[in-house]
């Protein structure tokens, strides 16, 4: 067994799309980053590149590397799969938290199981999600970014 941590935030700007989980979620704000800027994805891969030892996700996905402006996180995600394999190690479980003081997350938490799930070749009752706010502290609490943690047990 292998535990990992990871964390991750953005900054909410205008002009940008919101996606958490793979999931395009319609709000008048976005996350800025030079890839979709998926936090929760994000936050997900540095707990399974934790796991295996190997870092975060700036070391084998650069953000001064143009081949991935824009890059789909789900699909970064995936290529975490064979490293996984490699290492003999499979999800045993994940538990993130998204912490956003907007939109509301609930509604799409079932569907941003189902796109990890599928990222990373498990199943979604492995994948646990959680969304919270700050009431209203910090730059969370105040709309100015995004935060998400994740844990992972890789067996």
């Amino acid at each position: 067994m292998r535990i990992g941590h990871g964390y991750d935030v953005h900054r909410l700007v205008e002009g940008r799309r919101l996606i958490l989980g793979g999931v395009d979620i319609p709000h008048e704000t976005g996350l800025l980053g030079h890839s979709d800027a998926d936090v929760l994805t994000h936050a997900i891969m540095d707990a399974i590149l934790g796991a295996l030892g190997l870092g975060d996700i700036g070391r084998h996905f650069p953000d001064t590397d143009p081949a991935y402006a824009g890059a789909d996180s789900l699909g970064l995600a995936a290529q975490l799969v064979p490293m996984m394999a490699e290492a003999g190690l499979t999800v045993g479980n994940i538990d993130a938290t998204v912490i956003a003081q907007a939109p509301k997350l609930a509604p799409h938490l079932p569907q941003m199981k189902e796109n990890l799930a599928c990222a990373l070749g498990t199943t979604p009752d492995r994948i646990n999600i959680k969304a919270t706010t700050e009431e209203h502290l910090g730059f969370t609490g105040e709309k100015k970014g995004i935060a998400a943690h994740a844990v992972c047990l890789l067996i």
